[in-house]
This record gives structure tokens, C-alpha cells and sequence, in this order.
């Protein structure tokens, strides 16, 4: 993971390199740059050490001012990629690649519906504590991933999520009760069913922790595992189709969907 971070940090200085490189040729102050694409020198700057991640719409704007001629919007892929921790980045891409997507949660809301503010608490817990810029980092990439609603055709969703995440009050109940009312939204989209598993079960084929199951476009069917930010992406397909067969365990042990909504409706009224 070092090695991978590393190399990420050297992807970045270099793209901020490319920057200074077009800007200098432009005959642009980092100030000067900064006013016409509608951010601060500081920003500029730290961009052009690699000490901050770009906005898309910055390397955007840059590439058309800078007439770089596409050589800045080229790297905008690899520079979203940089957003996400490197234990993440591997399931980050495959995430944008499913055409299935099937998540078992009981620690947190999964990522793909949190809100913005329960994201930022989630983050704010970590310890050791990140810092504040790579914490905003990670709210927006977060928030990025929930694009995959908008695509079209919209993947296959599924969310098994234990009642206790549902009553966490992660950032306090009010950040909870904004968190519920997107989760409950959320659930009324066409490709998306969210299962609520009842704390009052006595049987939770889940309880060895959170999982993903993805299938890819091309047929493949992997699986993502991940605790203490120590993540496995699993290809082969006996372990695979473990998860899968405790997944629908776990479907056929929750509240069938539209009980489910119904239940977040009946946590949000106690809030």
C-alpha cells in the first residue's frame, strides 16, 4: 500500500508540473490563473506541488484556458482515481464497471447512500484522524461514486443493511434523520432495493462483517471485502460464490423491501 500511495503522490506532482509547465507558457501568475478559473493562488499552488487533488472542473477550465490542447484532461481520470485511499481504488473502478451491484452493511451506511454530512462525520471519526483536506478529499469522492444512480441504463442495486446502522447516531441525530430521509429516497428509485435486517432476528447469516458483490458487463462476478481499511477484491469463483450464497441468506432474513422503507419511516418518526 505504501509503494501504491507513493506512486500516487508522484502521479499528482507530475500532473502539477504539466500545469506550472502550460501556465509559465502562458505567461500566467499562479494568482492570474487562479482569477480566471475561479479559485484562490493557494489552491493553484498546492495543485501545482501535488499537494491537492483537482476538481474535474478544474482541469477542465485549465486545460481551456492554458490551451493545453487535451494534454491536462487526458490525466482526469487518473487524477479521480487519486481521490480514494489505495486500499479502495481497485473497487472504486469495478463499481463503475457493474452492471450488478449487491451490498451487505452493519457497520455504516454504505457509501453509495450516504449523505454528505453523515459522509463527513464517518470521516471524522477515523482515527488516527485525517487531516482536514484529506478528509474533504474523501467526502467528494464519496459523493462522486453516487453518480452510478444517474447512468443509463442504472445498474442492478441491492442493500442489506442492519438495523443498528440505521440507529447510530453518527453526527448526531439530526445528520441520522437527513441520512434516513436519503436512504428511504433512495429506495424508491427503479433499480435499487434496500432491506432492512431487524435486530430481533435471531439468525443473521452476516455477522462475520460487510461484503460487496459485483458483476461486471463482460460477466465477471467479483466480490469486495474490506475491514480496519485492509481490503481484498475476489475473483476467483468458489469464494465468490460463498458470498453470493450468504447474500441470499441475508435478502431471504431481512424485511422484504417495501417493509423495509416502511420500517425507515418507523425509525425516523422515534428520531
Amino acid at each position: 500500500m505504501a509503494e501504491r500511495d507513493e506512486g500516487t503522490a508522484g502521479f499528482l506532482r507530475c500532473f502539477g508540473q504539466q500545469l506550472r509547465v502550460l501556465r509559465e507558457r502562458a505567461g500566467l501568475t499562479r494568482a492570474e490563473l487562479g482569477a480566471r478559473l475561479g479559485y484562490s493562488e493557494d489552491q493553484i499552488t498546492s495543485v501545482e506541488l501535488g499537494r491537492r487533488i483537482p476538481k474535474p472542473e478544474l482541469i477542465d477550465a485549465a486545460d481551456a484556458v492554458l490551451e493545453g490542447g487535451g494534454i491536462l484532461t487526458a490525466m482526469k481520470e487518473e487524477v479521480a482515481r487519486a481521490r480514494y485511499p489505495a486500499f479502495f481504488r481497485d473497487a472504486a473502478r469495478l463499481e463503475r464497471e457493474a452492471v450488478e451491484l449487491h451490498v451487505y452493511a452493519n457497520q455504516a451506511v454504505p457509501g453509495l447512500l450516504q449523505t454528505e454530512e453523515y459522509a463527513r462525520a464517518v470521516f471524522g471519526m477515523m482515527r488516527p484522524p485525517l487531516g482536514e483536506e484529506v478528509a474533504e478529499q474523501r467526502v467528494a469522492a464519496r459523493l462522486a461514486r453516487q453518480e452510478i444512480f444517474q447512468c443509463k441504463p442504472s445498474p442492478l442495486m441491492s442493500f442489506v443493511i442492519d438495523e443498528s446502522v440505521l440507529r447510530r447516531p453518527v453526527g448526531g441525530k439530526g445528520v441520522l434523520r437527513g441520512q434516513l430521509e436519503h436512504v428511504r429516497l433512495i429506495g424508491e428509485h427503479p433499480t435499487v432495493e434496500i432491506q432492512v435486517m431487524p435486530l430481533e432476528r435471531d439468525e443473521n447469516a452476516g455477522m462475520a462483517g460487510p461484503f460487496t458483490l459485483l458483476e461486471t458487463e463482460k460477466a465477471r462476478r467479483i466480490a469486495y471485502v474490506e475491514v480496519q481499511n485492509v481490503s481484498r477484491v475476489l475473483t476467483d469463483r468458489a469464494p465468490v460464490r460463498a458470498l453470493e450464497a450468504k447474500y441470499g441468506t441475508l435478502r431471504a432474513q431481512a424485511l422484504s423491501p417495501r417493509a423495509s422503507l416502511d420500517y425507515v419511516e418507523k425509525v425516523l418518526g422515534e428520531l
